[in-house]
This record gives structure tokens, sequence and C-alpha cells, in this order.
């Protein structure tokens, strides 16, 4: 599977379970929902607290396993590096996110405050491989 085939089943397919590596090497997953930027980057919202940001800004590789609604069915599975945009910068990029996700937001201003308060920052992946290629 090309990068491409993998971004546009991300913007289809929101649910996903992403890794990032502990700093003693093992994995930890997390559920989260994805969407793809205009420059072809994964968008991640999380809380800048959150252990997969830590992870994250110690080691910024990670892979993200995005499955469909039914569960059973079709997924990808993309692997890349992060980086994390932090607020302020980051409230532009998480008003797209929402967006992409979930459509227009009933009151932008609250939105805005809960990010600020939730200390949200956007991760954006950048993928350097997809798959799976084959099935089996």
């Amino acid at each position: 599977m090309d990068i491409e085939q993998a971004l546009e089943f991300v913007r289809g397919h929101h649910r996903a379970i992403l890794a990032t590596m502990r700093s003693d090497g093992r994995p930890q997953l997390s559920p989260i929902l994805a969407a793809v930027d205009d420059e072809g980057r994964i968008l991640i919202s999380t809380r800048e607290t959150a252990v997969k940001a830590r992870n994250l800004a110690r080691d910024p590789r990670a892979s993200l396993c995005v499955i469909g609604d039914g569960f059973f069915g079709e997924w990808i599975q993309a692997d890349g590096t992060a980086e994390i945009v932090h607020l302020p910068e980051a409230l532009d990029l998480l008003e797209d996110y929402y967006r992409r996700v979930s459509g227009e937001h009933s009151d932008w201003d609250d939105y805005r405050a809960a990010m600020r308060r939730e200390r949200r920052v956007m991760v954006r992946l950048t993928i350097t491989r997809a798959g799976p290629d084959v099935s089996g």
C-alpha cells in the first residue's frame, strides 16, 4: 500500500489506535481519532500532559492502526515520525482537526477555551510507511 492510499483511508475512517514507545521500549497504546491535513500529515489531538505526548516528545516514532467503524474489515497501519505543536500555535490546527473529524462546532469560543483549559496539543504524524500490502 502506498502512503497516499493509507491517507485516503484515514480521511474516511477516523478511529485508530496510536502506538508510542515507553522509556523502557515497550509500546504504549491509545485509542484516538485521526484526521489528515492538507500537507498529508495525520493529525491527532491530545493533552500536553498525556503519556502519548510525553512519549512522542522523547521519541517521535509512532505507529497507527486505523480501523473502520465496524471494527472487523478494512484497516491500515501507518508508521511515521511525529511532531508536537503546542498552544497557542496549535489552536488553529485544533479547530481544523475538529472540522475534519466532526464538522462545525456549535460554539467556537467555548471550544477554544476548552482547548486552553485542557492544555491541548496537536500531534502531526508524517507517514514513512503504510500497509498492509497483503491480506491473509
